[in-house]
C-alpha cells in the first residue's frame, strides 16, 4: 500500500511541476512589451515564418510574425537546430534572452533561443 501511495504522490508532483514549468503562450507584441518579465523563461508564440537564415553560428534563425506587433517589434526571432520555410505556420517554444550581442552589428534586444518548432494547427 505504501508503494502505491508513493507512486501516486510522485505522479501528482510530476504533473504539478510539468504544469508549472510549461511555456507561457504569448503574442509577438506581448513579448516585446513585457520582455523583461520573460527574461530567462520559456515562451511559445504561434505565427507565420517570414524569414529564415540557416546555419549561422551553428544554429538557424527563424523570424516569426503573428500580426500583433508593429515597427521594430513586428516579429520574434527564434534560434533553433530545427528549421522551417517562409510561409509555414508554426508554434515556436524557447527561452527568452535579452540584449544578445553577437558582435559585428548583430545585436538582438529580444531573442528566443534553443527553440523547438512544430507545425501549428
Amino acid at each position: 500500500m505504501k508503494r502505491v501511495t508513493r507512486a501516486l504522490i510522485a505522479a501528482a508532483l510530476s504533473t504539478a511541476l510539468s504544469s508549472a514549468m510549461a511555456a507561457t503562450s504569448l503574442s509577438v507584441a506581448d513579448l516585446h512589451s513585457q520582455r523583461s518579465e520573460f527574461a530567462g523563461k520559456e515562451v511559445s508564440i504561434t505565427g507565420t515564418v517570414i524569414k529564415v537564415n540557416n546555419g549561422i553560428m551553428r544554429r538557424n534563425f527563424v523570424h516569426v510574425q503573428d500580426g500583433s506587433g508593429s515597427g521594430d517589434s513586428d516579429r520574434v526571432i527564434f534560434t533553433s537546430q530545427q528549421t522551417a520555410k517562409v510561409g509555414d505556420k508554426i508554434t515556436a517554444t524557447g527561452t527568452v534572452k535579452l540584449d544578445t550581442d553577437f558582435g559585428m552589428g548583430y545585436f538582438y534586444p529580444t531573442l528566443v533561443e534553443q527553440a523547438t518548432l512544430v507545425e501549428a494547427k
